[in-house]
């Protein structure tokens, strides 16, 4: 479960502070100082969901602002996709709507 938290991050990241003609946002950026691949690990481990739910949230407010917040097309998309997130009450229940940011995210950077 920590790749998906893992690529949720990055591409919400991307979403954020990468500029067009600069060079690619990777994992060992300096930018993603944020992200820290092992405070996920630990969530998932100790069965967090509220914890995971907490960090998912504050990429998510990245991403939200970076493509303009709730009133646009691409908002209310991921703004429905983090209310389905925060439903999920079981580690279990994190799949589904993890995969679902995850492939979104990647589809509109």
């Amino acid at each position: 479960m920590e790749l998906p938290l893992e690529t949720v991050a990055l591409f919400a990241f991307k979403l954020a502070y990468e500029t067009e003609g600069a060079s690619p946002i990777l994992r060992d950026d300096p930018i993603m100082s944020d992200y820290e691949r092992e405070v996920f690990g630990l969530l998932v481990r100790r069965g967090d969901v509220e914890g995971i739910q907490f960090r998912v949230a504050h990429y998510v407010g990245l991403a939200l602002d970076a493509i303009g917040g709730v009133d646009t097309p691409l908002g209310r998309e991921l703004h429905r996709l983090s209310a389905d997130l925060r439903g999920v009450q079981t580690l279990e229940q994190l799949d589904a709507p993890l995969i679902a940011f995850k492939e979104y995210l990647k589809d509109i950077q």
